[in-house]
């Protein structure tokens, strides 16, 4: 979750953790430079305050859509299969892919998870990661479950990297990570394995290899490998701060990897990244410790493409768009004072109750705690601590998506397009127009591309937009 006061909080804690006063530090891609921003419009058509399928839908298929919807437009009904036919949306991916560029997904959450899955799936439900969580008759009536879609309905993506395992393994299967573990057995009830059918789908003179563990991927020969699945979790992948280094690789890793394979087309590419462990963490309160560092290894990861000569070179042609698109309701507030790390307590306490609070709060969530009839004392218990839930006005199991505006950076070919308040459905019309794909081509010129190397919104629930 990515809003204007979360964006502020995080380039001020990289700052920190560069051993400055944090306050001045400016980003290296949404800061100086990043030329063009702009404030798209997030809600869905049925709702204020959005939720991440709806806004994936919009700024990756640019149509509105219903919260809880994926890849249909807003005549789809949450839930009802039976609305779904004759309503799906494609996706600027698609696009992309039909104008002969190689497309790929990045992404920490699990594959099929809000925002990915907008990117080539058509769903009444985006919680319907595998048959086992849909109603019978969603699935007598003809509609397949997310995981199902993400290996027929484009079977020639030639990347997907992210978590996910569980939904592509028969019900009762052993997770190959966890073996004793049943909460990350297989799930699905039609017995397919996934990963076969993925394999079964590719040209037999192409290399085709899927991986889950960090020690495969980083072993791969980019140059041998046609197509490359990797599921490095059951469902998402952990946080920075958790993560196993020798099973699971970094956003940073998983993008290189992504990109020495998508880059030998000569054509260009399409890359969706999705650093979406930001938003769980701020859903679940723990925005101090877990949300904002996540926004700094995407921001690290960021930094480390544009630092990378391959991602700047496509026929001569310089290429690197930017987007951000996310929301949240996290605030910092209190008066602090300059070089107050983040993590810390407001130097005032409240005026009613005469206790203190962190500088980081939250509008909702699992945060709220009373204690002998009031407030908890949070000088009495480990606010720094990783796990540590942020106060919250109002008590909920999770934090809810906020409904501003958010900001979107773009730099690049075409970058002017996106300035100003704009509805989020435009942003794919938008780029689809700087890289001379989708339906709008009319001012390129025959053969010409403006980008070769592809486009990079970075996002969900960066999740939902990120919505998760």
């Amino acid at each position: 979750g990515m809003g204007v006061s979360t964006i502020t909080a995080a380039r001020i804690l990289k700052g920190q953790l560069q051993n400055k006063m944090g306050e001045e530090h400016m980003w290296l891609y949404l800061s100086p430079t990043t030329p063009v921003s702009a404030l798209p419009e997030t809600y869905n058509t049925n709702a204020q305050v959005p939720d991440s399928a709806g806004t994936a839908t919009a700024y990756l298929c640019g149509v509105k859509a219903n919260e809880g919807t994926v890849g249909v437009s807003a005549a789809v009904t949450r839930a009802q299969c039976n609305t779904t036919a004759g309503n799906e949306v494609t996706s600027i991916l698609k696009w992309a892919k039909e104008a002969g560029k190689s497309v790929g997904i990045v992404t920490t959450t699990r594959v099929n998870h809000a925002t990915p899955s907008a990117a080539y799936a058509h769903s009444a439900n985006r919680d319907w990661y595998s048959d086992s969580e849909m109603p019978p008759e969603a699935i007598q009536q003809g509609c397949k479950d997310l995981a199902q879609q993400l290996v027929e309905n484009i079977p020639d993506m030639e990347v997907i990297l992210g978590g996910g395992r569980k939904y592509m393994f028969p019900k009762n299967t052993s997770d190959v990570e966890y073996p004793s573990e049943d909460k990350h057995q297989g799930t699905r009830l039609d017995g397919q394995n996934l990963v076969d059918v993925w394999r079964a789908k590719k040209p037999k003179d192409k290399h085709t290899r899927y991986v889950w563990n960090r020690t495969e991927l980083l072993a791969l020969d980019p140059k041998d490998v046609d197509f490359l699945l990797g599921l490095f979790e059951p469902m998402d992948m952990m946080y920075e701060l958790d993560r196993d280094a020798e099973t699971d690789p970094s956003l940073t890793e998983m993008v290189q990897v992504a990109l020495k394979i998508l880059q030998r087309n000569p054509r260009g590419f399409f890359l969706l990244v999705e650093g979406g462990s930001a938003p769980g963490g701020r859903r679940k309160g723990t925005g101090s410790k877990r949300h904002l560092p996540e926004i700094h290894w995407l921001d690290s990861t960021l930094e480390r493409l544009g630092n990378q000569s391959a991602w700047e070179q496509g026929n001569g042609r310089v290429a690197a768009d930017d987007f951000r698109v996310n929301v949240t309701s996290l605030k910092f507030t209190g008066w602090t004072p300059q070089s107050l790390v983040l993590f810390c307590l407001a130097p005032m306490h409240s005026d009613v109750d005469k206790m203190p609070f962190t500088a980081i709060l939250y509008g909702n969530g699992p945060g709220y705690k009373v204690v002998s009839g009031e407030r908890e004392n949070v000088s009495a218990v480990d606010y720094a601590h990783a796990n540590y839930q942020a106060q919250s006005a109002v008590p909920l199991r999770q934090e809810t998506h906020g409904g501003e505006d958010v900001a979107i950076f773009a730099k690049g070919p075409m970058a002017h397009l996106l300035h100003g308040v704009r509805e989020q459905n435009y942003i794919p019309h938008a780029m689809a127009y700087a890289a001379c794909i989708g339906q709008n081509t009319g001012h390129c010129r025959s053969g010409a591309h403006h980008s070769t190397a592809g486009l990079l919104p970075c996002l969900s629930t960066l999740a939902p937009l990120l919505l998760l």
